[in-house]
This record gives C-alpha cells, structure tokens and sequence, in this order.
C-alpha cells in the first residue's frame, strides 16, 4: 500500500504535539510494515523524516503552498506525491486532496471550544482549514481518545462508523533515576493559553508562600509569560527521559486536551501526574494521577503540596497510572492506523 502523508509538521524543528505525533506514528508504521510505501510531503525548509519513509520535498514554503490549496484547490496533496492508495493528515489544515481517499487525525476541538485562546493569525488559519467540512469528506477520521470521538460525531454530524478512536502512546527515551536531590515538578508543552500556564504559575506560586520547597521546570516554548520566583524555563527540550524520571510529578493544568501525553510519559518514567479533571484525562490516566478542578489554582497548589510531601501517594498514583497506560505502545498504534487506512484504500 502506498500511503501519502502531509509532513508541514515536521518542517523547523518539529516541536509540537502534532510532530511528535506524526513522526512516531510514521517511525512505527514503516518498522512494523516495511512493504509499504510512506510518501511524506515536505515544504520548504529543514527537515528530517522517520527512516524507512519516502520524503518528497517542494520548493515552496507551507503557508504559500497550502494556502494556495485551501484557496483554489490546488495543488492536489495527492497528485504532489506521484500517486497514492490512501492519503493521512496527521491533523485538520488548509488541504486539497483530489479523488483519492484520505484519513484525516483530529486531536481536538480546541479552535472550536476555546477560540479565545488563539491569535488571529491562527483562528483564520482553522478557518481556512474548514475541519469539519475536511472531516466529512474523509473517508476515515482518526481521534485520540473515546471523549473526542463522540463530541466529533455529536457535534459535527459525522457518521460513527467512519470515526475511529486510535490512543496514542509514550515515546521511548533514554535517562531514569529518582526525584532529584533538588526536588522540582515539571511542566512540558507549549506555553499557550488552552494549556493554563497562568494558572501553573498561579499555583506554584500559592503553593511556594505554604511552604513548597520544590522548583518549577518548563520544557516548552510559547507566548505566555512564566517568569516567577523558583520558576526555571529550559525552553524546548529534545529528550525529556531525565528530566521526567527525576521530577515530583508531571503538572497539566490545561483547559482542554486531547489525549494528555505528557503525563503518560511521566508515568511511563514514573513519574506522577497532577492534571486538571477533564474527561479525557479520566479516560486516558484513570487513577493514576491527582486531579484538580481547571482553572483552580488554590486546588493546584494543594496538589503541588499533597505530592511533595507524601511518597506513599506519589507510588499508589504511579501504580495506578501505570496499570492504565499499560496497553499503550506505538506498536500497536501503528497496527490499529495501518488497518484504518487499508479500509480507507479499500485494500
């Protein structure tokens, strides 16, 4: 099967989840189905693609290409990669495909639920993508978790038998060990609005005037501020192992998600997780981590101290998480995928 894949992610470095996403998914795909072929459309600029994946770069950079697309429907993903049985978007963009199938991926309905968090660059951006009308002409749509899938077909009509829930899983990393001699939580994502580093600071900071010891470090990179006393910022960090394995617990006090990767990685580190209570964290992480109300600073900071100074529920909750994210593995994301776009194809 030759599958076409919309690679702008990987382009610049990569940092963000759809990255993340895109590259460990395709990695896992071409170990597990070397038959295939991976056709991965590159824009302009630099980038690096999973071995074992057919990369196929375009001199024009990806606002103008696919801008050019969402406006005149052309150039066709499709025909820019030499023919394909089965097109993936790893996630709702400005697109055209022509008449070959595609499989669409959609993490969340951040843009839709919270528009308030998004500079006007990005809201016209999704408009440009039109996600539902995408998501109707996709012969299968991928989704993270059972949460987003059923708010997908509630929401945006779309027949339940054509969406399909596929999780996610952690990446493998080098670097263990136990909390660190200078104890610190850890908060890794980009730092935007939809993520609540606000409220992360809010509460660290309450939490630090009860008595908190520990620092705050920030892998991420954004345009919130998180500058505070005992806050340390490392910007973007390639390989998180260490960093996971010698924390506290992972802190996630976002307003929305669509999966929550990075306290399943904690865990997956053991490391604990403190995570604001949304429906997809529940699915996801189950017991496994101490949830608090979103937006709920005070109750951030309660947590920030509960796990600090007890090591009984820092084990009872990395247990618990552990047990729930144990039938994770891209392996198997990559087996549950491949047979969505074979059904797609029509294989």
């Amino acid at each position: 099967m030759r599958v076409g894949v919309d690679g702008r992610s990987l382009v610049g470095g990569g940092a963000r989840g759809v990255a993340h996403y895109t590259a460990a998914l395709l990695e896992a795909l071409a170990s597990a189905f070397p038959d295939d072929e991976y056709r991965v459309l590159l824009p302009r600029g630099v980038a690096t693609v999973p071995a074992g994946t057919v990369p196929v770069r375009h001199a024009l950079p990806a606002r103008v290409l696919f801008g050019a697309a969402a406006l005149a429907r052309r150039p066709r993903l499709d025909t820019l990669l030499g023919g394909c049985d089965v097109v993936w978007a790893p996630a709702p963009a400005p697109l055209a495909v022509g008449a070959t199938p595609f499989v669409l991926t959609v993490h969340d309905r951040s843009w839709e639920e919270r528009p308030q968090d998004f500079t006007r660059y990005e809201r016209l951006w999704h408009a440009a993508a039109r996600p539902r009308g995408l998501a109707r002409r996709a012969a299968r749509v991928l989704c993270d978790t059972e949460v987003v899938r059923g708010s997908l077909i509630r929401e945006w009509g779309l027949d339940p038998g054509r969406v399909r829930t596929v999780p996610l899983a952690p990446r493998p990393m080098a670097g263990s060990g136990s909390p660190s001699a200078h104890p610190y939580f850890l908060s890794v994502g980009a730092l935007e609005p939809r993520k609540a580093p606000d409220v992360l600071v809010a509460g660290f900071r309450l939490a630090r005037e009860r008595g908190l010891a520990a620092e705050l470090v920030v892998a991420g990179d954004g345009r919130v501020n998180v500058e505070a006393p005992g806050v340390r910022r490392l910007g973007h960090v390639e390989d998180l192992g260490s960093l996971y394995a010698g924390a506290l617990a992972v802190v996630l006090p976002s307003w929305i998600e669509g999966f929550g990767l990075t306290p399943v990685e904690g865990l997956a580190a053991g490391t604990p997780a403190i995570v604001s209570d949304l429906p997809v964290l529940r699915e996801v992480l189950g017991d496994g981590a101490l949830y608090v109300r979103p937006g709920d600073a005070a109750g951030l900071a309660d947590a920030l101290l509960s796990v600090a100074g007890d090591a009984a529920l820092r084990e009872r909750l990395v247990a618990a998480g552990r047990a729930a994210i144990a039938p994770l593995s891209w392996a198997e994301t990559a087996r549950r995928t491949r047979a969505v776009l074979a059904e797609a194809a029509g294989a």
